[in-house]
């Protein structure tokens, strides 16, 4: 077993979960509810997206041969809400999150070991995704919980319901002991749902 490989796609499968969880967030939400804040230092969903947007085509464009950090990011400028509408947010996190998966997916497992740079400061290839799988699902996290605040008790929750923590792991534990990733059949379930959809 390859474990350089077995990391690269473990990775995708962990950016695909997490972007999947943004958008079934998302998808409960009025439109005009992306766009709210709770004050001038709160961020609203779009504002979030815009950064994760800039971020990632910052960070994954050309990614072994020039500085994760382009000369032509504007960051300040991603904490100013200029999106204005549902269709324009999701076009942007879908650009992101394409530059992202992108990148990830053309990588060898020979490539983990380059070091390329963020600021100045060399990573190897490897080091550098571990960094953005800790940072996007940070920001992730902040789209479900300003959703759930929300929907209030509207909210579909998006993990284990509660007190449904037994039922959920019997029908885990009553399936055979098998070597996958715990996303695998989620992933395969919204695969389907597209494909139905086109």
């Amino acid at each position: 077993m390859d474990m350089n490989q077995v990391f690269l796609d473990t990775a995708e499968k962990q950016f695909l979960y997490y972007k999947q969880l943004g958008e079934k967030a998302m998808e409960q939400l009025e439109s005009e509810q992306l766009f709210q804040s709770w004050n001038e230092d709160a961020n609203s969903i779009a504002v979030i997206v815009k950064h994760l947007w800039g971020n990632m085509l910052s960070r994954w464009t050309d990614v072994l041969t020039t500085d994760g950090e382009k000369p032509w990011r504007e960051r300040d400028a991603e904490f100013v809400n200029d999106i204005s509408t549902r269709e324009e947010l999701l076009a942007k996190w879908e650009e992101g999150w394409n530059c992202l998966l992108g990148a990830i997916r053309s990588f060898t497992p020979e490539q983990l070991s380059h070091i390329i740079y963020i600021r100045n400061e060399g990573h190897t290839v490897m080091e550098a995704i571990i960094r953005q799988l800790a940072h996007y699902p940070y920001h992730v996290g902040q789209i479900i919980y300003a959703a759930k605040m929300l929907k209030e008790t509207e909210w579909n929750s998006l993990s284990i319901p509660r007190n449904g923590s037994s039922q959920y792991n019997g029908g885990k534990f009553a399936k055979p002991k098998a070597r996958k990733h715990f996303t695998d059949d989620e992933l395969r379930i919204e695969k389907g749902k597209g494909e139905e959809q086109q």
